[in-house]
């Protein structure tokens, strides 16, 4: 509860207690607010208890902690049923980045190169051939100019 509170602010807090309560009433005030926390403590329980209870057997391993939502999300993808640690291992950022920007800029790439020899725009390793590249021989055609259109 306390566990970022220094040796120094500690000593601090106790000699205002003294001047606050005196020394005679504050045995007294440490006792009703050890009290107090107890059973605050107490009702906290038993309200997560009721709440158990009420949700049923299928929320039977809930954590009230689970709640926040860094731990939910932390928890969630720890979770393997989804199977995002194959995801996560199998994704290689640098290389789909070099990737992608072999093909705006109509390079081949080195997987491209040294992998399947395959003619057609899309390869059997599913990789999308993204170059603009022109269809047959004509290479020097121009698009019929339109002088009315202009």
């Amino acid at each position: 509860m306390f566990n970022d509170i220094g040796p120094l602010e500690l000593v601090t807090l106790v000699v205002l207690a003294v001047l606050v309560f005196g020394p005679d009433k504050l045995p007294k005030v440490i006792q009703d607010v050890t009290r107090t926390i107890r059973k605050i403590r107490e009702f906290s329980e038993s309200a997560k208890q009721d709440i158990r209870q009420e949700l049923g057997p299928e929320f039977k391993d809930f954590e009230f902690e689970d709640l926040n939502p860094k731990t939910f999300i932390r928890k969630q993808l720890d979770n393997d049923e989804l199977g995002l640690k194959e995801i996560r291992n199998g994704f290689d950022l640098k290389k789909e980045m070099a990737e992608v920007t072999d093909a705006v800029h109509g390079r081949d790439s080195e997987s491209s190169a040294s992998g399947t020899s395959s003619s057609s725009p899309s390869s059997s390793s599913g990789r999308v051939d993204m170059t603009k590249k022109p269809e047959g021989g004509a290479r020097d055609e121009r698009p019929p100019f339109d002088a009315d259109a202009t």
